[in-house]
């Protein structure tokens, strides 16, 4: 789940969109072609500069060729290729609808002869991406649920064997409150107790999976595992708090003999 959401944005930030240009374009108008396509909000940023290559026909014959280990060139006895623009398209618009929109605004510059893109191929990534998503948001919502009833069920049976203090105190006259908040705040401190040991887990996985899986490393956005190790400390307080609060409230409205 940590890395899900910054995996899906890589991919589909890698999603390109070929815009192939008429013939016999002048460098001046290359270059006034470049300059559009670069403001396009619609194009990727990386450290601030737009995604836009330019290659030209000779550069795609030489990547073809690469590609498929067969020189075209040498039975055609010329090169049919033409030059071409690559942009890398942002995260947020790499679907089908929206790349079908960026193609009809593209093909209506003028100078580009054609656009394409790997409809096929976006489509299958996004409904993948998709499938994994579901399945690793209810594993994680089957481990949350786990982690909640294990807590719960454990400061209940804490709150079990003290059930007989807590009418001790009641018969001497203290307060509601009185008695309350030392279980609270002991099941409060347990529950943070539990969400640090979590944390450490956590940091032992991802340093263990980053050594196995270096890639990870680049998919680990510090400010979201932060936000992350703050968001299970505050769980586990607040999950010690209510159980202990329900418990201790359901031992002092009973009567002795449901006591024992």
């Amino acid at each position: 789940m940590l890395h899900g959401s910054k995996l899906a944005s890589l991919v589909k930030e890698n999603i390109e969109v070929q815009a192939y240009l008429d013939r016999d374009l002048s460098e001046a108008q290359m270059i006034r072609l470049k300059k559009t396509l670069v403001q396009k909000k619609f194009v990727a940023l990386k450290n601030n500069e737009p995604q836009v290559e330019f290659v030209s026909k000779e550069e795609g014959a030489k990547r073809f060729i690469a590609e498929t280990g067969e020189d075209f060139t040498t039975f055609l006895g010329d090169n049919p290729l033409r030059d071409m623009m690559v942009l890398k398209i942002n995260a947020e618009q790499a679907d089908n609808a929206s790349l079908a929109q960026i193609k009809k605004e593209l093909e209506d510059i003028s100078g580009v002869y054609e656009v394409t893109y790997a409809e096929s191929l976006i489509d299958s990534i996004n409904r993948n991406l998709k499938k994994v998503s579901i399945v690793l948001l209810g594993f994680a919502l089957i481990l949350l649920l786990s982690a909640v009833l294990l807590i719960n069920n454990t400061i209940k049976l804490a709150m079990f064997s003290q059930r007989f203090l807590i009418r001790s105190m009641q018969l001497v006259g203290a307060t509601g409150t009185f008695i309350q908040r030392p279980f609270l705040n002991r099941a409060t401190w347990h529950g943070l107790t539990a969400g640090i040991i979590a944390i450490l887990l956590l940091m032992i996985v991802l340093q263990y999976a980053t050594i196995e899986v270096p890639e990870l490393e680049m998919l680990q956005d510090p400010v979201q595992i932060g936000i992350l190790m703050a968001v299970i400390l505050v769980l586990g307080c607040i999950i010690g708090f209510i159980a202990a609060y329900r418990a201790v409230k359901k031992y002092m409205s009973l009567s002795l003999d449901e006591l024992y």
